[in-house]
């Protein structure tokens, strides 16, 4: 390979599935794995359960040092305040990592590649501020919840030309140990336009089933029927219990994409929206909603189709069965 390190910043939900994955398809051998996350206690966690006894994860104390450490790196954190700490900050920031006297040197074998959900506008200047430093930056948001990280079949969207010799020969195949689908969206924060494009239908169609499928249910319609009707018609989503079984929502909402992250992700879609004068009607008030059930106490850290509950859903009583989501 051309490069003999890694680094990982944001051993979170995401973080945790998408950086083991990444870890077990490098030769131990040749490539060594730097981690950083703000606790660190769950830095010490993944050491124990994925070195296997060898010397080939080390844990950083900040993102300078990963930046000083590694060739290639990737960040996923929450918001764009963080990404810029994380790549700005003077002192302990991925560039501050870049500086000195062989900084343009340094920085020329330096690819950074963020996987974080944040405003379009963030991401371009701290690409900005990447590429004036000498190095490389690459937006590339992910879908697919941590069930896609855990079983490495992430989408990710990238901010990049699908003719760039650089991105396929040496982002590409790394972020194939991660997911199972790469699209590149043709520039900077383009991938990231893509994402929130992604989640605004996602989050507006889940609302729409959601208030279909309750008006169906009390006027007496089996859950299961209704939402065959839908499937075979023009509308489906499993926002329901027990509808399918295997979905996150039969499981009391736990797990899956949490309901703050989508109210989070609607807002930037909207914000987008606004900043090249796109028109939307249903944006606002499916954001309202979202923002609402996020600071519901029963609707909180579940998943974000839980806000057929925070709509006064009925709770159905349905059979068991092999469908799947």
């Amino acid at each position: 390979m051309a490069f003999d390190s890694v680094g990982f910043i944001g051993i979170g939900n995401m973080g945790w599935w998408m950086a083991r994955n990444l870890r077990r398809s490098l030769p131990r051998e040749q490539i060594l794995f730097n981690i950083y996350d703000i606790q660190p206690a769950i830095l010490e966690k993944f050491v124990s359960e994925f070195s296997d006894g060898h010397n080939d994860i080390a844990v950083c104390t900040s993102c300078r040092e990963i930046a000083e450490k590694s060739s290639i790196v990737f960040t996923i954190v929450p918001e764009g305040s963080d990404v810029r700490k994380v790549f700005l900050d003077p002192s302990t920031g991925l560039l501050s990592g870049v500086s000195g006297e062989n900084a343009a040197q340094e920085a020329k074998q330096k690819t950074f590649i963020d996987c974080s959900t944040i405003d379009p506008a963030t991401s371009l200047s701290v690409a900005r501020a990447v590429e004036e430093a000498g190095a490389r930056f690459y937006d590339a948001p992910v879908s697919g919840g941590t069930a896609g990280a855990e079983a490495a079949t992430l989408t990710f969207m990238v901010g990049a030309a699908p003719e760039s010799t650089h991105f396929r020969e040496t982002v590409e195949p790394l972020l194939k140990a991660m997911g199972s689908n790469i699209v590149c969206v043709g520039a900077p924060s383009l991938g990231l336009v893509a994402k929130l494009s992604n989640n605004y239908l996602s989050g507006i169609i889940a609302i729409a089933t959601s208030e279909a499928m309750n008006i169906g249910m009390r006027h007496g319609i089996d859950p299961k029927v209704l939402s065959e009707c839908f499937s075979r018609s023009s509308g489906q989503n499993w926002p329901v219990p027990g509808v399918s079984p295997k979905a996150v929502t039969s499981r009391g909402y736990k797990g899956g994409f949490k309901v703050q992250l989508m109210a989070k992700d609607v807002r930037l879609a909207v914000e987008a929206a606004h900043s090249v004068g796109a028109k939307i009607v249903l944006g606002e008030t499916a954001l309202e909603a979202y923002k609402s059930a996020s600071v519901d106490p029963s609707c909180r850290d579940l998943d974000s189709r839980v806000v057929y509950k925070w709509l006064g859903g009925v709770d159905p009583t349905v059979k068991a069965d092999d469908d799947s989501e």
